[in-house]
């Protein structure tokens, strides 16, 4: 198994246990919409949207070439 893989591993572990630690349930508000989740999902979905840019920000700069 390679570094990469290592840390990539040891991150998500450390992304589980600290999202499982943050449960609670809170209200999210943007413009005009307010709902409530759990901080962990919440916590969870903004990594994703993170990962997800970081995936295709790059992708779009190499198209432009």
């Amino acid at each position: 198994m390679s570094l990469k893989w290592i840390v990539i591993i040891m991150l998500l572990a450390v992304v589980l246990i600290f999202t499982a630690q943050n449960y609670e349930v809170v209200e999210i508000q943007f413009l005009f919409w307010s709902f409530k989740a759990s901080r962990a999902i919440m916590i969870f979905l903004s990594i994703l949207v993170g990962i997800i840019i970081g995936l295709v920000v790059p992708l779009t700069r190499r198209g432009g070439n």
